[in-house]
């Protein structure tokens, strides 16, 4: 089957950037993506249309296609009690989930304090260009809970 918009790909990926890996799927559980429905960047979304199951290639990805390019800006003060999840150590550096008027968003801790932790919240891919290799194992047509829903089920079917 060749990939198109609306289908179901599972794959492995290992994401690197300046030659230097930063994480990978294989060795473990592969991705199950729906495409064309903004499930993921679209660099990599572009790249697997039109390929078919038991391609391997490899695709770099602009930051455009990415997660967009880095806007310097002041960091954001954040309260303590809006982030998301259990800390046991707030420290600079650190990936942190905040609660916005507009859902989770992640930002990397630029100075913690006990009360208020200073954020920056560009992804941390910003302005990366990212190198990608791709073996495709499967791919069917989404159903159409899939579709309304905008995102692959698993195996097992419907996961809410």
């Amino acid at each position: 089957m060749t990939i198109s918009k609306s289908s179901v790909v599972s794959f492995h990926y290992r994401l690197s950037e300046k030659g230097e890996e930063i994480e990978s799927s294989f060795g473990s559980e592969p991705l199950l993506s729906l495409i064309g429905h903004g499930n993921m960047i679209p660099g990599l979304e572009n790249a697997l249309i039109g390929k078919n199951v038991g391609d391997r290639f490899s695709v770099d990805v602009a930051p455009e296609d990415a997660y967009g390019e880095r806007v310097e800006k002041e960091p954001l003060r954040v309260p303590v009690k809006h982030l998301m999840g259990k800390y046991k150590k707030i420290v600079p550096g650190q990936m942190v989930v905040i609660n916005t008027q507009n859902g989770a968003r992640q930002a990397t801790v630029v100075k913690a304090g006990k009360f208020n932790v200073d954020v920056d919240t560009n992804h941390p891919l910003a302005g990366k260009t990212l190198s990608f290799e791709i073996e495709i194992l499967e791919a069917r047509p989404a159903t159409q809970d899939e579709i309304s829903h905008g995102h692959a089920h698993g195996a097992g079917g419907h996961h809410h």
